[in-house]
Parts: C-alpha cells; structure tokens; sequence
C-alpha cells in the first residue's frame, strides 16, 4: 500500500483559491471522483475529486488557506496500481522523472534568481542591450496575470510592491496593501482627495437601537461590492429608457414552448434579449468597445460575447455567453439555462465569466418599472430589463392592450454618447417588436 498525493487540478483560469470546506476524517473509505475538499475562487466554488480511490490519511491543507494549481492538497492511501493511475495522470509532461527535492527545487530558484539580477546589472552597464525596463521587470517580478491586470487598472508599479505568496509572489491583497500603505502616508491634500473618492461612512451604536450581529461577507460578496464600487467611481454612468412592445415575441413564444420543452430547454424572453443584443452590437460597434488606461485608445472587439447577471443565494454572478453572435434563439436558450443552473450550483470556471462585451441583468418576474445597472467595466454597456405588462397603446386611432417591456440603458459616457446610445436602444426595440427581424 502506498499514500497517494492530491493536488490542485486545473483551475480554469485562475490564479489561486481559498479552501472553504474539508469532508473528509481520517480512516475515511473513499470512492474514485468522491469530493475531498471544497475550493472557492473569486465568483465560483468547485469540489476536487479524488483521483483513486482508498482510504483518506490526512489533509496537507487546512480550512482558509490559499492554494494554486499543483499545490498538495490530501493524501490517500491506495493499492499499487491506483498509484501507478496517479502518478500517470499528475505527471504526464515527464512521468519517469522522479519528483525534485526541496533542496534542488531552492538551488534551481537561487540559481535563476543570481541569473536574473546578473542580466539586471549587466543591461544597467550596457544600455545597447536589447531588453528594455519593462522586460527586465515581468522577469524579476513574480506576479499573475490577473494582480498584473489589478495593479495596471489601480496605477501601482509592481516593483515597488512586496510579494507575501510563496517565493514572495506578488498577490491581490498585496497589491490593495500597498495602496492603502501609501494612502495612510500620503500628506493632507492626499489624504483629503482619497476621502473624496472613497468616502468613509460613519458607523452608529448600533447596540443603542436593539440586538444585532456582525457576519462576515462571503468572498463572492466582498468582490462583487468592491467590483460595483469601483465602477460606479470610475465609469461616468449615463442610463436611457424605452419599452419594446413583445406581445408578438410572447405570442410566437407561446406557440412554442411544447418544442422547446421536447428539446430539453426552457424558452425565456431573456434568449430573444440576448439574441436581439447580440445583433444590436453588430449593427452598432460602438457599443464593443473598452477604454484603455492611457485616455487615449480603445479596443474594438470582433467578437460578440454576452453576459447574463445570475442573482443566487451565494451571491451576483455573470456568466458570459460566447459568440452569441453566432447562435440561434434555441442554442442561446439552452445556454442561459445551463449557465443559470452552473451559477446557482457554484460550478461555474473563471473561464465562463471573462471575456463579456455587454451584460444584460433581467429583473425578470420580480417586478418593478424600471432601475438604473451598473456597467461591468471594461465594458460600456449594460441592459436593465424589468417585468413586462399589459399598457395601453394607442394603434391607429384607438388604444389596444400590448404587452410592453421596460428596458433601462446603462453607458460609459467617455465612449458612447446620447445619439449613439439612442441608436443602439432602438435597434433592440425593434428586433424584441418583431422577432421577424433577427433573422434577416
């Protein structure tokens, strides 16, 4: 018998997660693909499987700590060919190289470390070198794609940050750290600016006013509020109104719901928002675009991929549905209900919430005439859509019952203006009106 490791599997992007739960004791029979352990990301969770099966020995993690992929999570013990399976599977790039030592694994990193700053002194002698500043900085400073992004759109220059990960890996935390660091050592000017921007809020007794507790917010919760802060200081909103007349989309809807059902999918009115969104960007690339950070470039996407905000008990999430552009009202309906059921299952991937160029947030039958979204940065544009009713519509020369959407346009005002947010709204009331028009 033998123990086998458990590692972090492939994150799906992500750079690193929490671990929130542990299911397990020790002395535990476990079955193959049976959860170990539970892991949460920034807007998702995922139980790790076991790769064999066995009896659980022990966690090599505990409740709250931060893990990447590769990191050991458990061990189990198996039969020789159960660990034979594993080692097969963990170590495909190189399965007959025995695993390093700690000892070797340290001189291989002093080693390129020496080797680093050795290039480091050598550029500084001789400026005809081809590496410039910015080369030399992503290969000494040991950072994520993602903390790069966090410190490219927060203005912080990594090589002043000191990393507190492992082999002082610059984190998220560091990064935030940092800033509040200098916030706290700034001068009095600075300090009145920074309270102006993110204002405090005087906190009452509120143990004077009856019984209370303070909870902490879940990590999906405290990304999402520091995500909605920041875009509402950051985006100069500017929100439009108008209300699609669906009585026919709801007719045609109708009419086929058992088809729809038979197929395995649930035709919402939300599928034809998106179809009608996905159409409306292509007929208005204004509306596919993200500011840079320098003020004075945009990105022009070629790409139509949609968001869909999904309220759960566990918090906000948005999955992206990509190249929306390219689907049918079936293929869309489908997965909006899959992404719905991964959002509110917590098994959505990092990969299924990037890459949006416009969300649409649906009120759907909770009620209410109308609200001003948020947009999700970097994108410029964000849908409201609120509950439909019966209003009286005045057709020729009298008033008739229609049934009327309420749709609420958000927009960054620094790339999009009135006329083309005009433009841009109207092109999604007439498709939603006559759903003849999306396939035209």
């Amino acid at each position: 018998m033998k123990h086998t490791v458990v590692k972090v599997p492939d994150l799906g992007g992500a750079e690193s997660v929490d671990v929130i739960e542990l299911t397990l004791n020790k002395g535990d029979s476990i079955e193959e693909e049976e959860s170990i352990l539970v892991l949460e990301s920034d807007k998702a969770t995922m139980d790790v499987p076991s790769p064999v099966g066995g009896i659980f020995v022990k966690y090599l993690v505990s409740e709250g700590d931060t893990v990447s992929v590769g990191d050991p999570l458990a061990e189990i013990e198996t039969n020789n060919l159960n660990e034979q399976n594993v080692q097969k599977n963990q170590n495909t790039e190189n399965p007959e190289t025995e695993p390093e030592s700690d000892t070797e694994i340290e001189t291989k990193i002093e080693a390129v470390k020496e080797t680093e700053t050795q290039t480091a002194n050598e550029i500084k002698q001789d400026p005809v070198k081809s590496f410039n500043e910015e080369n030399i900085q992503a290969e000494v400073i040991h950072a994520g794609p993602s903390v790069r992004m966090l410190a490219r759109e927060l203005g912080v220059d990594l090589s002043e940050v000191s990393g507190s990960g492992p082999k002082s890996r610059i984190t998220k935390d560091d990064v935030h750290n940092f800033i509040k660091l200098r916030l706290g050592k700034s001068s009095n000017t600075t300090k009145q600016s920074s309270e102006m921007i993110m204002p405090s809020v005087d906190i009452p007794p509120f143990d004077n006013y009856g019984e209370n507790s303070v909870r902490s917010m879940s990590k999906i919760q405290k990304i999402t509020s520091l995500n909605m802060q920041k875009n509402w200081l950051n985006v100069p909103h500017v929100t439009q109104f108008d209300n699609a007349d669906i009585t026919d989309l709801e007719e045609f809807r109708g009419k086929h719901k058992n088809s729809a059902l038979e197929k395995g999918i649930k035709l919402t009115p939300v599928a034809f928002v998106i179809k009608a969104v996905a159409i409306a960007l292509q007929e208005n690339p204004e509306f596919n675009r993200s500011p840079l950070n320098d003020r004075d470039n945009y990105v022009q996407k070629e790409y139509v991929n949609i968001g869909m905000a999904v309220d759960t008990e566990k918090g906000l999430f948005v999955p992206v549905i990509k190249s929306a552009d390219k689907m049918g009202v079936w293929e869309i309906a489908k997965n909006v209900l899959d992404m719905a059921d991964k959002a509110r299952n917590g098994a959505l991937t990092p990969n299924e919430m990037q890459g949006g160029c416009f969300t649409v947030s649906s009120l759907g039958a909770i009620g209410g005439n109308g609200f001003t979204p948020i947009v999700n940065s970097p994108e410029i544009g964000i849908l409201g859509v609120s509950k439909a009713q019966i209003k009286p519509v005045w057709v020729d020369s009298e008033f008739v019952p229609r049934l009327m959407l309420p749709l609420c346009l958000s927009y960054d005002h620094r790339l999009i203006n009135g006329g083309n947010a005009g433009k841009f709204l109207t092109s999604i009331v007439r498709l939603l009106s006559d759903v003849r028009t999306m396939i035209l």
